[in-house]
């Protein structure tokens, strides 16, 4: 009697299961990485809830200092950007000239009306961890006092520390740091923050997705690489020999 021909020990159905298993795998990972460095930085909130650089010298000779425009465009419904999911940003200058210092932030178009034809710097880039920030210099005039401005969405003023806590919301917005007479040579330590309300949520949401999708590649592999049934007998079992 003529025996069974053996059963092929691999099918393309194995491979593409093991290939398949084998990249979600890979994806699982990243996603599990992902999800552990979200939560790392949530940790590192301060005690106010805030994630912030450390404070560093801004300075120019000139009258104002402005950010390049801020673009916050998440395209999400109004009810999140009306709400507090996009979370608030913390700002804190202190002159180092020994002035009262000014800090506002405003929609980008409003700022550049107000400095437009002064002499101001605007921050173009910021390198860390070696911090260098890097400036685009305008030549005019004294700007009007920025205390007599009502165009700002957030500002603070006063002697020593200045905090403004904005909270974020879509648009183009720029942050702009004076003497609070409006006098030349700015010169100020500034630290940003921001609470990111969403990151714990976040973190545990791309760490449980990837756990999952790990366990469903493991089984991918496993289904691609046991050991094959032979036709007509039970598994676990050799056939019989006639």
């Amino acid at each position: 009697m003529s025996h069974p021909a053996p059963a092929r020990s691999t099918s393309a159905g194995r491979v593409v299961a093991t290939v398949s298993g084998a990249i979600a795998g890979l994806v699982a990972f990243g996603l599990i990485v992902a999800g552990a460095v979200l939560l790392y930085g949530n940790a590192q909130k301060d005690h106010d809830g805030y994630l912030s650089t450390h404070t560093e010298r801004y300075h120019t000779r000139t009258f104002a200092l402005a950010t390049d425009d801020l673009d916050v465009n998440t395209d999400a419904p109004d009810w999140v950007t009306d709400g507090t999911a996009l979370g608030h940003v913390r700002l804190k200058a202190t002159s180092r000239a020994g002035k009262p210092v000014f800090v506002g932030i405003a929609p980008t178009k409003d700022v550049a009306a107000y400095l437009r034809g002064t002499s101001h710097a605007i921050v173009t880039d910021v390198d860390y961890p070696s911090f260098h920030a890097t400036y685009r210099t305008r030549v005019g005039d004294w700007p009007a006092p920025p205390l007599a401005q009502r165009f700002w969405t957030a500002s603070a003023n006063g002697t020593g520390t200045q905090a403004v806590d904005w909270k974020v919301r879509d648009g183009n917005w720029s942050v702009v740091v004076m003497n609070a007479d409006g006098s030349a040579n700015v010169d100020a330590g500034v630290k940003a923050g921001a609470d990111a309300p969403w990151l714990a949520a976040a973190g545990w949401t791309t760490l449980g997705g990837g756990v999952l999708l790990m366990a469903f590649a493991g089984a991918l592999v496993w289904v691609g690489t046991r050991r094959p049934r032979r036709d007509g007998a039970p598994a676990g079992l050799a056939p019989a020999i006639a």
